[in-house]
């Protein structure tokens, strides 16, 4: 088995720091193979605000985990204009990572980050021509009875969340058919600071056989309808345990695990499973 954990929107500059020791406590109890985090390390882009992500991101590694990460829209500076169409994600290089689409293979799992964050956008996401090439020209490369799991910090499907609904990243339909051709089984996301699970035919009919895990915010300050929550996903052969470890208001615990398989085609829903202690 490979265990995932799957951290997203930690915005440094609007944390709290009492959940940055909790996560950080809590990686170290789960002992994952790999950390992925879907974007938005800072709050603002600041240089003082990548300085603390870098922080925390130097002090996972150095305790032995291995880390993916893919930049957010808050990683991309909005009030400094000429930095946000110069040199977007100069500080995310220097900081956080050099490479915007990083990829790790682990045994029996193949991981790709994909950087969706665009200055032209605020908020919104998109994904580009040869961003879809490299996803099939990387996953190509890749044992086709390997578990392939895509990154990114915006969604690839709309999501509903309370009363409102989350936009899909812009080009979708360049993304779901490259997931497809590409046999990507799981695509990891944040941006909508709310965790959930599903078979991607759930969101979109054409969609294909892809279970879409969304994190919620880990470290932030600014929650939607959830407290701040990040996920485990134990991944074996032609499964995945989906859990969320939710913020108690002094722990992150594990309050909901869902185990999928894979049949005829598609994730199906398994009896509930044990949550990832």
């Amino acid at each position: 088995m490979t265990r995932i954990v799957h951290l997203s929107d930690l915005h440094f500059g609007a944390h709290d720091q009492r959940l940055v020791e909790a996560v950080d406590a809590r990686v170290d109890d789960l002992k994952p193979d790999l950390v992925v985090i879907s974007g938005d390390f800072t709050q603002r882009a600041r240089t003082e605000q990548f300085r603390e992500a870098c922080a925390f991101l130097d002090g996972l590694r150095e305790r032995g985990h291995e880390v993916l990460g893919v930049p957010g829209n808050h990683d991309v500076p909005l009030y400094d204009v000429l930095r946000r169409f110069l040199s977007p994600l100069a500080r995310y290089r220097r900081f956080i990572d050099e490479t915007l689409c990083p990829f790790v293979e682990l045994p029996g799992v193949a991981v790709l980050g994909i950087n969706t964050a665009r200055s032209l956008t605020f908020k919104d996401g998109r994904i580009s021509k040869d961003q879809v090439q490299f996803i099939r020209d990387t996953f190509a490369r890749t044992p086709s009875e390997a578990m392939r799991i895509l990154v990114t910090h915006h969604p690839l499907f709309a999501l509903r969340i309370g009363e409102q609904v989350e936009r899909a990243i812009g080009r979708q339909e360049l993304a779901l058919d490259v997931i497809e051709e590409s046999g990507v089984d799981i695509v990891l996301a944040g941006h909508a600071h709310h965790a959930s699970s599903q078979d991607a035919s759930d969101l979109v009919a054409r969609a294909g056989g892809v279970l879409v895990v969304q994190a919620g915010t880990a470290t932030s300050t600014r929650v939607r309808e959830q407290e701040q929550s990040f996920n485990t996903i134990d991944v074996a052969e032609r499964s995945a345990t989906i859990t969320v470890h939710a913020w108690n208001g002094i722990d992150f615990k594990p309050n909901d695990a869902r185990a999928y398989g894979w049949h005829d085609g598609r994730w199906t829903l398994n009896k509930a499973a044990e949550p990832a202690h």
